[in-house]
């Protein structure tokens, strides 16, 4: 009995420990095409202090709701740091986004909304990790999305290279990076320096507590290999419905119903194809229309119908569409379902007109999620790395971003 209460209170008190750690939430299904862009048109913002970020959202209720944001300031491991909103904010959040108009002439109607920051309520004064909340007018979490911001202090420079693992000798690539301490004082880099590793902007495969092999001078150096390695995956499928009516290489027909439908070609499985290089935006999405101006307001949204051929080696896994249109979400909303009559996984999801990456995921009967079954890994695969780096000085109650590096496996070598 003893050990059964030991383990009781340990579990609540891990469990209450991940609790705090600030995962994004994914809106209603009311809440559409949310858009979250620093001064590039990357959809995650990694912003220098000072500069804004904007978020763009639809709610196809179109009955101009009341919403309401707030901001987080967390560490690096994604818990809410120690200081209070007036150490990292100046002004008050918890205000009402004022900037939203209703769409204009489309079949399904909604309402856009626009939250720029900073903006005459609030500014941000420290760098770090953020997240960004938006609550409607009863106080309810819609959704949530995570942020950066840094300072520019250190200098960050890496490579991608080639896993020398002979059992992922075609299917890894490498990150290996230097930064450049110079003109900032670090007196125990081991302590004071963390460094993230995001690969195409998706968290959920980020490498984290990578210590740096040796210091030359000023320069700490992780050439690792395994440590900091990453599946490469493949290239993300693509559509583009900024014409309602003309099909375009990815798309088979288009039936006008409620909506438009537009009925994508059947994919294939490319894990036992041969890597073909395929140009895409590595999972993002731009909204963009032939049928109008303003693209925030005047683009339709229309039924978009994917499918792909069912197999034995897939049985009763759950199979998924996802991309950063869906934040990369795994719901019974972009859930796939058997079509015996065509012998299909079919799925129709409603997304707004422009140009969309997709792929397929499957999660297993034990809960694991092999993002990479259906379109296989390859090292030669294009993909972008975004390397952070954060600095705590002792005594300081949160951790700062101090510099950021990028690395593209386009220019990959052995």
């Amino acid at each position: 009995m003893r050990f059964l209460i030991k383990q009781f209170f340990l579990l609540f008190f891990v469990s209450g420990i991940f609790a705090q750690v600030q995962q994004e939430v994914n809106p209603p299904t009311n809440i559409k095409t949310i858009i979250f862009t620093g001064p590039t048109d990357d959809q995650f913002p990694v912003i220098k202090l000072g500069e804004a970020i904007t978020l763009v959202f639809d709610d196809l209720t179109a009955n101009e709701q009341d919403y309401y944001y707030k901001i987080i300031h967390c560490d690096y491991d994604w818990t809410p740091s120690q200081l209070l909103k007036s150490q990292y904010l100046v002004g008050m959040d918890n205000q009402r986004i004022i900037d939203y108009e209703n769409s204009y002439n489309t079949l399904q109607p909604y309402s856009n909304y626009r939250l720029t920051i900073p903006n005459e309520n609030i500014r941000l004064k420290v760098s770090g990790n953020y997240v960004l909340e938006v609550y409607n007018s009863y106080g309810d979490l819609q959704f949530s999305r995570r942020f950066l911001v840094y300072k520019d202090l250190v200098a960050v420079g890496g490579t991608v290279k080639r896993s020398r693992d002979f059992n992922f000798l075609n299917e890894k690539q490498v990150v290996q990076f230097n930064i450049n301490t110079a003109g900032f004082p670090v007196i125990n880099p081991k302590k004071e320096i963390k460094v993230a590793i995001l690969q195409n902007y998706f968290w959920p495969t980020a490498l984290y507590n990578i210590k740096p092999q040796f210091t030359i001078g000023t320069e700490l150096v992780y050439r690792y290999d395994k440590e900091t390695s990453f599946f490469g995956g493949n290239e993300f499928l693509n559509f583009d419905t900024k014409d309602l009516r003309s099909p375009t290489f990815a798309i088979s027909k288009i039936e006008f119903k409620d909506l438009y439908h537009h009925y994508l070609f059947t994919n294939d499985y490319r894990y036992d194809q041969e890597y073909t290089y395929f140009p895409d935006i590595n999972g993002d999405f731009l909204i963009r229309t032939l049928q109008g101006e303003d693209v925030s307001r005047e683009a339709e949204y229309s039924k978009v119908h994917f499918s792909l051929p069912y197999t034995n080696e897939i049985g009763l896994d759950n199979l998924y569409v996802f991309g950063k249109f869906n934040n990369y979400e795994l719901s019974e909303e972009n859930k796939m379902t058997f079509n015996s009559e065509t012998g299909k996984m079919e799925l129709a999801l409603t997304m707004k007109q422009g140009f969309h990456n997709y792929k397929y995921v499957v999660e297993r009967q034990d809960g694991t999620i092999d993002l990479n079954y259906v379109s296989g890994n390859f090292h030669f695969t294009e993909n972008n790395y975004l390397i952070l780096v954060y600095y705590r000085d002792f005594g300081e109650l949160h951790d700062d971003i101090i510099g950021i590096g990028s690395v593209n496996s386009a220019t990959i070598s052995n």
